[in-house]
């Protein structure tokens, strides 16, 4: 059923028939034997036809003198939408805590048990509350340290409650010491190397911590120049494990529909990460579109911000941004150009036809 049916009374009496929750937002449905009236997808019984009259939104429906459901609260906002603002609410709380908050009082905050706020926490950013606030920290040392403060300044205004709390976490915060990481990453261990693939050429990178960069090209002047920008002194790699690692990803990128199984240095902003990892649940072979993503991570609103975070992903393929298209079907906006982004796509296809 196509958004614009639910203008029709025919269409809109199927949608309260089937309990159809995309016409949640088109209209509201009253009962004049009870002087209710309701959400099309609430699930109380339902009532005969002839007693059934159709309002457009549930000002509506009060003016003629209607009551909301209780069950359904047609006069509030949607359900997943109330969820989506305790949770954003949350995300606000801790962007503004000067120290971390508990699990106990950001649920305490949302009217929420302790149980059911994680769960609903990570169903709608993919992330732990825990996990939030330590990229949220990471975030913050960074830009603290990209804007001139010494590392002793950055740790605090970052929100670390101390020196040893931060150094247990600065490994994963930023991906070397806080002094490498004034220095341009010197001395962090990033090593690299260019191979052919189905994709053309391709640079791998690989930082302590797993692998940091995946990147398709024509140009290897090219490729080493863009990986010099992310990791100023990066350096080749003659390491004979490593190359063992890239044959792994090589093997990864001709057949994507396979699982990744090689350890990711995965480095971003909160949202960043929070994008990306849902792009990692999204199935070989299956397709979002950005609005959709948007809709997936709990940020409606924020179609633009997940475009940028997928162009922003520099693991092609391990973080499958090319499964993002637009919400007509077409293919656009793929760092790595259309044509490979087509292809990713079909070969994903290709294979999944053969599974079946």
């Amino acid at each position: 059923m196509k958004r614009d049916d639910f203008t029709s009374e025919q269409a809109r009496w199927q949608a309260v028939e089937s309990r159809d929750a995309r016409a949640d937002e088109r209209f509201v449905f009253a009962v004049v034997t009870t002087g209710i009236f309701c959400r099309p997808s609430c699930r109380a019984r339902r009532p005969l036809r002839d007693n059934v009259r159709f309002y457009p939104d549930a000002a509506g429906a009060l003016a003629a003198g209607f009551r909301p459901c209780k069950r359904c609260q047609p006069d509030k906002l949607p359900p997943q939408q109330q969820k989506a603002m305790r949770i954003a609410a949350a995300c606000r709380q801790m962007e503004t805590s000067i120290a971390p908050l508990t699990l106990a009082e950001l649920a305490q905050s949302a009217a929420m048990s302790p149980y059911h706020f994680h769960r609903l926490f990570k169903s709608v950013t993919g992330l732990t509350p825990k996990a939030w606030q330590q990229a949220l920290r990471a975030q913050k040392l960074r830009k603290a340290l990209r804007d001139g403060e010494s590392v002793t300044g950055a740790i605090y205004a970052s929100g670390y409650a101390s020196g040893s709390a931060f150094y247990r976490e600065a490994d994963a915060a930023l991906g070397m010491t806080p002094r490498q990481y004034l220095r341009g990453g010197e001395s962090a261990p990033v090593d690299w190397t260019i191979v052919s693939c189905q994709l053309g050429l391709c640079l791998v990178a690989q930082s302590e911590r797993g692998v940091c960069a995946i990147l398709p090209g024509e140009s290897r002047e090219r490729l080493e120049s863009e990986l010099l920008t992310l990791f100023p002194h990066a350096q080749p790699s003659q390491d004979a494990d490593f190359h063992q690692r890239v044959a792994q990803v090589v093997a990864f990128l001709d057949a994507p529909a396979g699982e990744w199984t090689l350890p990711l240095d995965i480095r971003g902003t909160a949202f960043q990460q929070q994008v990306w990892q849902a792009l990692r649940a999204i199935p070989a072979g299956s397709t979002l579109s950005y609005s959709e993503l948007a809709q997936k991570i709990g940020k409606p609103g924020a179609v633009r911000a997940v475009a940028s975070a997928c162009a922003a992903n520099k693991l092609a393929v391990a973080i499958p941004c090319h499964r993002v298209v637009r919400g007509d079907g077409a293919l656009s906006g793929y760092r790595w150009g259309v044509e490979r982004k087509a292809a990713l796509l079909a070969r994903e296809a290709k294979i999944k036809k053969k599974e079946r």
